[in-house]
């Protein structure tokens, strides 16, 4: 069964069959074909596994001491930067965060900061140490991003619906510039697919055929006051972007081996790409799980130690 094929900038073609190549080996192909200032080789599955508690324990310490924030969703989405970031998937360089061949990562979702935060700052574009001033003046983690204050923040947002208008123009520029050979990777939540802004993205990355365009939607299924198919239902999610001419790729948004397969067929298609991710809003913490209520608000003292401790590293 042939899922796709890898068609490299280079010319390079190479058929991606199930049982015949791992994801690692494309990982190692796309590193080797990127050049010297793509970042750091992809971490192997369990390094993965073991990063994501360990990131997860940053954030809501980040959160909690802050006094505000927003955890479900960052703790939901927080698998997806790190399949993007240390997967293999994204080309960056710390050392040069304007890189212009850098893939662009858009975290339209701009409350989802914590996790964003923890994953530039893991890897290398600013101090960890910095993380303890979220939401301070004056700091540059502020509680939504804000371009030229952070390295590693492609996007001002926190106005939700807006980020992949701004992906579908950087997509085209890329495209029309011809030399440049990045992708354009675009997070939404699902709530925000209630925008009617995000269609029209949507028509238009469509329109322009913009292949180097991939959206990553982080189907957690809550939002502010509640659950989003009782506030405003969104489903069949996918049969509306297969309807407005994108392929869509549907996968567990926490298990790295089906996330990172999914991320590189995306890469690989000819037309723009949703990648329908399963999440679980406050992952790994046990009274969060599923609960709309931990959209916007940060821990007591005591809330704080038992999420702690339902990370075990």
């Amino acid at each position: 069964m042939v899922l796709g094929e890898l068609i490299l900038k280079s010319g390079a073609k190479v058929e991606l069959e199930l049982g015949q190549l791992s994801w690692e080996a494309i990982s190692r192909y796309n590193v080797t074909m990127r050049g010297k200032k793509s970042g750091a080789a992809p971490l192997p599955i369990r390094e993965l596994e073991q990063l994501s508690v360990e990131l997860r324990r940053r954030v809501i310490t980040m959160i909690h001491h802050a006094g505000s924030g927003h955890p479900a969703g960052s703790l939901s989405c927080l698998d997806i930067l790190i399949a993007l970031y240390f997967g293999g998937i994204l080309k960056y360089n710390p050392q040069e965060p304007d890189w212009q061949e850098r893939d662009r990562f858009l975290l339209s979702a701009g409350h989802y900061t914590p996790a964003l935060y923890t994953v530039l700052a893991q890897a290398g574009f600013f101090p960890t140490d910095d993380l303890t001033t979220l939401r301070q003046l004056d700091s540059g983690l502020q509680g939504h991003p804000q371009k030229g204050k952070l390295a590693g923040v492609e996007i001002t947002s926190g106005m939700l619906g807006q980020g992949l208008s701004v992906g579908v123009g950087l997509a085209l520029s890329a495209r029309k510039e011809r030399t440049f050979t990045h992708h354009v990777f675009v997070l939404l939540s699902d709530a925000e697919h209630q925008e009617g802004q995000v269609w029209e993205a949507v028509m238009s990355g469509a329109k322009f055929k913009l292949d180097n365009l991939v959206v990553i939607v982080d189907r957690n299924q809550i939002q502010a006051s509640g659950r989003t198919e009782e506030i405003m239902p969104l489903e069949p999610l996918p049969n509306k972007y297969n309807s407005f001419g994108w392929q869509v790729v549907e996968t567990d948004g926490h298990e790295f081996r089906r996330l990172l397969t999914a991320l590189h067929q995306a890469k690989a298609e000819r037309k723009p790409v949703a990648v329908i991710a399963g999440t679980v809003a406050g992952k790994g913490v046990s009274f969060m799980k599923g609960k709309s209520c931990w959209h916007g608000k940060s821990m007591s003292e005591t809330e704080w130690q038992k999420a702690l401790g339902s990370l075990k590293k």
